[in-house]
């Protein structure tokens, strides 16, 4: 027996959680480093420059979205199918994946670049924003499809519970990414230009290693042009859970842009500020998200092997773990809000605003993992409906319209809070998708 399925069918819930979320969260956190490095150097530049990196943010959340749709949906399908033994219909969803995220990925960059100018407006770009975002993403919009393939490759290696490896590619990449930042920044006068210049190569390093990986006897599963057949049933599978995350991916950007926009009228401080405060929001999340990650296969492959007990007890775990975890991370970012945020910023108008919003985001963050383990738990189980729903209610039909009118009615205040009332108003939504699931599992457990 494979020693990744061994951990995943036998070995003891919280010690599989923790071998498989642990290489998850440090690879989230790592995709965090990327951006927070970049923020951290570009500060330098000033708040025009920073207003920048957060007009840019949301985009590359959006290119994220383009890996996930294939990547994620395949490795939610592929746990279930390493649960039932069918190791070639596994090969097929994985080479789909692969070759389908390098598709979508060079068919999404055209379009981005020709109308680079207005989507950077839409995402809150001010006149003075605009010549920075516009010089960071005519470089990091192209060199965005070798970051396409990494999330779904990614997303394949942890499925068939190479977490270690993912984590590996992705440090050597975050690392990388570090030296070169300054040099090209400064050494080489390139500016805001040379954060993106570095961060593409970054990329470009871990897909390297990512299908060395791949293409090795290490890997259960194989990447093959052969195995690229469209399949309706796999496709179905792949899509009915890749959708979701790609739904969650574009409205969060889309989201974002919206808040950046609400910020526009308060000028370049408030755009910066809310950026400043999304990158140091995003650690806690990614961490929640990596071990939900991590959890994820785990839940699929018991669901797919029809082990309801370990199934619930993985789920009892790592609600109680990312609970607690997510309370610890929450008083953190109260208490320290000002030091935290003063790393990116000394402009004292940018940290006003900085540490309001971080206060806010943090109110409601104990919550978070309850609804993150859920929304896994559903992708997990193919249950791609409740999922969706999830994605669009925290994302976009909460968020949406609350930062369209609550600016409008409470200034600033509405900016800053918006996202917080979404998240309160998704864990209701969760709450009631978990009522009927377990009533779901009561039947499934008595078969």
């Amino acid at each position: 027996m494979n020693e990744r399925i061994r951990i995943m069918s036998e070995e003891s819930i919280p010690t599989a959680l923790l071998k498989f979320g642990i290489p998850a969260i440090i690879g989230f956190l790592i995709t965090a480093i990327y951006n927070f490095v970049d923020a951290i150097f570009v500060g330098r530049l000033g708040t025009s420059a920073m207003g920048a990196l957060a007009v840019a943010f949301p985009i590359s959340m959006i290119s994220i979205g383009i890996g996930l749709i294939l990547g994620s949906g395949a490795a939610s399908y592929i746990s279930r199918l390493l649960g039932e033994g069918e190791i070639k219909q596994a090969n097929v969803a994985s080479s789909i994946a692969f070759f389908g995220s390098l598709i979508l990925g060079i068919i999404a960059i055209i379009p981005s670049l020709i109308f680079l100018k207005p989507i950077l407006r839409f995402f809150g770009a001010t006149e003075t924003i605009l010549p920075f975002a516009k010089a960071y993403m005519y470089i990091f919009i192209p060199g965005s499809l070798f970051n396409v393939i990494n999330i779904a490759l990614n997303h394949l290696a942890r499925a068939e519970g190479a977490a270690k490896t993912s984590m590996n590619t992705l440090l050597i990449g975050a690392i990388l990414n570090i030296i070169l930042d300054p040099i090209f920044i400064y050494t080489f006068h390139l500016g805001i230009s040379g954060a993106a210049i570095a961060t593409v190569i970054s990329q470009i390093l871990s897909t390297i290693l990512l299908l060395r990986f791949f293409y090795s006897d290490k890997s259960s599963i194989k990447l093959s042009i052969k195995y690229f057949t469209l399949s309706k049933k796999v496709l179905f599978e792949i899509i009915k859970i890749g959708i979701p995350n790609l739904v969650t991916q574009i409205l969060s950007g889309v989201s974002m842009g919206l808040i950046n926009s609400a910020a526009f009228p308060y000028g370049d401080t408030a755009v910066a500020a809310m950026g400043i405060v999304n990158r140091i929001f995003a650690i806690g999340s990614y961490v929640i998200l990596g071990f939900s990650k991590g959890f994820q296969p785990i839940a699929g492959y018991n669901y797919g092997a029809k082990k309801y007990i370990r199934l619930k007890k993985s789920i009892n775990v790592s609600l109680k773990w990312t609970t607690c975890l997510c309370f610890i991370l929450a008083i953190i970012q109260i208490i320290f809000a000002s030091p935290i945020v003063s790393i990116f910023t000394n402009e004292s108008r940018v940290l006003d605003i900085g540490v309001q919003a971080l206060r806010a985001y943090s109110i409601v963050f104990p919550v978070f993992g309850f609804q993150t383990i859920y929304m896994s738990l559903f992708l997990a189980l193919g249950k791609g409906r409740e999922g969706l729903v999830l994605s669009l209610g925290r994302q976009g039909v909460f968020l949406i319209p609350i930062v369209l009118i609550l600016p409008q009615i409470i200034g600033l205040n509405g900016v800053i809070l918006s996202q917080p009332i979404a998240d309160l108003l998704t864990v209701l939504l969760t709450i009631f998708f978990n009522i009927k699931l377990k009533k779901d599992m009561l039947v499934m457990e008595s078969i």
